[in-house]
Order: C-alpha cells, then structure tokens, then sequence
C-alpha cells in the first residue's frame, strides 16, 4: 500500500500556519492584506502575495479532502434539494453562479454559466446528479429553465414551486456574497468557479448550525471541526 505524498514537501513553512492562512482567507470575509496583518499579529511574516499562492495551491486540496471524507455522512442529501441561481458580474458582465443546497443546509454544488437557459440548467443538474445522486423532491423558483431541463432528465412531476419555499437556497447565498464583497469581485470565470467549490467545502465543514444546539454541544461540534481540519494531510 503506497502511502500519500504529502503535499507540504516542497514546503519551508509549517503545515499549520499554511492551514491556518488558508482557512482565514477562504472561511472569513477578509482580504489578502487583512489575513497578512492578522498572521503577523502572530509572529508570521508572510506577503498578500504569499497568502494568494497558498489558497490558489492548497484550498482545492483541502476542499477535496473534505469532500471525500464527508461523501458517507452526506447520503441523507439525497432527499430534497434546494436549486437558485445567483448574479455574479466578471469584468462588468454578468455570469450565472448556479447552486445545489440540500434541505439541511450544505452546499452541494456549484456551477458558473454565461447564459440562464436550459441547456446550462440541464449541464448543471446533470454535474451534481452525477455526484451526488438523484434526490427524491427538488425546490426551485420560476426559472422555467429549471422544468424544461427537469422535463429532458424525466424529473418535471417532482418539482416543487411556491412563495417562500426556496429560502434555504437563499440564505445559502449570504455567506458567498459577503466573501464576494470582501474580494472585490471576481476577474475570470475559471476564478469563480474554483473559489465558489473551494468555499462551499470550507462552508460546510465549519457551519454548525448554532441556533438549532446547545451552547455546550456547538463548542463541541466546533472543536471537532477545527482538530479535524488541523489534522488535513498531517503526517
């Protein structure tokens, strides 16, 4: 059995303030100059530029890593998706960041499209589907685009529609929009893309849903979350 490669190898700086960069960046609404201050706050004298190399390098590492750890416990997403679509603008034109929420809350997928039509929302449903699995019931608004792809994949009967339905997809937005906000927008499509997957994994592996527990059990949870996240590729 060959044992994996640690993608730190090449690296002088710890595994831990790479980790720690990375998380800042990616899990906070900071930019690269607000997570250089805050590490040398901390005795780590790294450049914004340092910071960019880092998360361009390793946030699709450790998004991947927690993706496949979370495949198991996630099989529950199978019953009801949430589906919407959100404005981006890329250079002053305006993209389509497509987005796959299951009825507790985690990010499932995220896709970037220039057009709103039926053959981008068909590509889409078809890319998380093929990850994912089919779900029993899917929630989405008026876009027509959605039932005439749900109706070519032989899903149009349990599609469900309605006032205030989609608000799980909705408030799924907020966190992105405020980490957009905090970056200035976003220069490339492939850009988007990479930090909307990026951050959706890093979403999910630290929100704990902290008005539905106890005081005592979110620490918990949020302990575990963070060893868990320490421990990515430790050797």
């Amino acid at each position: 059995m060959t044992q994996k490669r640690s993608p730190f190898r090449y690296f002088k700086t710890s595994p831990e303030i790479i980790r720690l960069t990375v998380m800042l960046y990616i899990r906070f609404p900071l930019s690269l100059r607000n997570v250089e201050d805050l590490l040398h706050e901390r005795g780590v004298e790294v450049s914004h530029e340092t910071v960019r190399y880092w998360w361009n390098r390793f946030g699709p590492i450790f998004a991947a890593e927690i993706r496949k750890r979370r495949v198991q416990s996630m099989r529950s997403s199978q019953w009801r998706w949430h589906l919407d679509e959100m404005f981006v603008k890329i250079n002053g034109k305006q993209h389509y960041l497509w987005r796959a929420i299951d009825h507790e809350g985690e990010v499932l997928e995220s896709f970037v499209t220039v057009t709103r039509d039926k053959a981008a929302a068909l590509k889409f449903l078809r890319k998380s589907m093929k990850r994912h699995g089919r779900p029993r019931d899917v929630v989405t608004d008026r876009l027509r685009s959605y039932g005439a792809a749900l109706k070519d994949m032989g899903r149009g009967d349990d599609r469900e529609m309605g006032r205030w339905m989609n608000n799980r997809a909705e408030n799924s937005h907020l966190p992105f929009r405020r980490r957009e906000r905090a970056m200035q927008r976003f220069r490339q499509m492939r850009c988007l893309q990479k930090f909307a997957s990026v951050h959706a994994s890093v979403h999910n592996h630290f929100n704990q849903e902290r008005s539905l527990s106890s005081r005592s059990i979110f620490k918990q949870n949020r302990a575990a979350a963070l060893a868990e996240w320490r421990g990515l590729f430790a050797a």
